[in-house]
C-alpha cells in the first residue's frame, strides 16, 4: 500500500475503533503472507523469480485459459520487504475491524474475493501483459473500501510530514481513506508506468465499498461512543 500522498507523507499508526472478536483470520493472513515471502526469498534469486512467474498474475496467461489459480496466489506474494511491510501494516490496522463486522469466515471470503476482484479489474487495463503482478494490495484495498463504508467516523492515528517536521494527528477514516483513494486514482490516470498496479487498488476498493453497502453486517456495529479510544 502506498502511504505517501504527494508532498504530504501520511503513515497510519493505528485506528481507534474497538473490536469484539479476536481477529484470528487477520492475524493468520498476515502470518501466511510473511511465511510465503520467507519461502520466496530463502532459496536464492532464481527461486524468487520462479515464484513470481509461477504464482504471480500474468494477464496473457490467464487470457489464454491457464493459470487461473494465480488470481488467488498472487495475493500472498510480494516483491520485496518494504512491499510486504507496507501491506501488512495496512492489513493489521484495518482488517481486524472488518473481521469483527463480518465474522471469521465471512471476512476470509471477503478478503479473498476482494483480491480476485482487484486482479480482474487490473487485468482489464493490462490485457496481453506478460509480466507478473503480485501483492496483497488489491485485497487490502477491498478492506479499506469496507472500512470507509462501515467506520467513516473512526479516527486514524497518522504520522504526517510537512517538510522537515513530523507530527501525529487523528484523522477521520472518511478523510484519510478518501485522500488515499484520490491519490491512487490520480496515479492510475497518469500516462506513465510506475510499476504499481494502481488500477488493482481502485478495483479492490470499489468492490469492498459495494459489498459493504449491499451486504451490511448482520451484527450491530459499535457506536461512536463505544468504539473510540480517548
Amino acid at each position: 500500500m502506498d502511504g505517501v500522498l504527494g508532498p504530504l507523507a501520511m503513515f497510519p499508526l493505528g485506528d481507534e475503533a474497538r473490536t469484539r472478536l479476536t481477529p484470528y483470520v487477520n492475524w493468520s493472513l498476515i502470518l501466511v503472507s510473511i511465511l510465503v515471502f520467507l519461502w520466496q526469498t530463502s532459496f536464492g534469486e532464481r527461486h524468487f523469480a520462479y515464484t513470481l512467474y509461477a504464482y504471480g498474475l500474468i494477464p496473457a496467461r490467464v487470457e489464454a485459459g491457464i493459470g487461473y489459480h494465480t488470481l488467488v496466489t498472487n495475493i500472498f506474494l510480494h516483491g520485496g520487504w518494504m512491499h510486504l511491510i507496507g501491506n501488512m501494516l495496512f492489513l493489521y490496522i484495518f482488517g481486524d475491524n472488518i473481521e469483527d463486522a463480518y465474522g471469521h469466515l465471512g471476512y476470509l471470503l471477503f478478503y479473498l474475493s476482494s483480491g480476485v476482484a482487484a486482479s480482474l479489474f487490473w487485468m482489464l487495463t493490462a490485457l496481453g501483459d506478460r509480466y507478473p503482478a503480485v501483492g496483497a494490495s488489491g485485497a487490502i484495498s477491498g478492506v479499506l473500501g469496507a472500512y470507509f463504508t462501515l467506520y467513516p467516523e473512526a479516527r486514524i492515528r497518522t504520522l504526517i510530514r510537512l517538510g522537515f517536521f513530523w507530527q501525529v494527528v487523528r484523522v477521520s477514516a472518511y478523510i484519510w481513506i478518501g485522500l488515499w483513494f484520490l491519490y491512487q486514482l490520480i496515479l492510475a490516470l497518469l500516462p506513465i508506468n510506475t510499476g504499481v498496479a494502481y488500477w488493482a487498488h481502485i478495483g479492490g476498493f470499489i468492490f469492498g465499498l459495494l459489498i459493504a453497502k449491499a451486504f451490511p453486517p448482520k451484527r450491530r456495529l459499535l457506536s461512536r461512543e463505544e468504539y473510540y479510544y480517548y
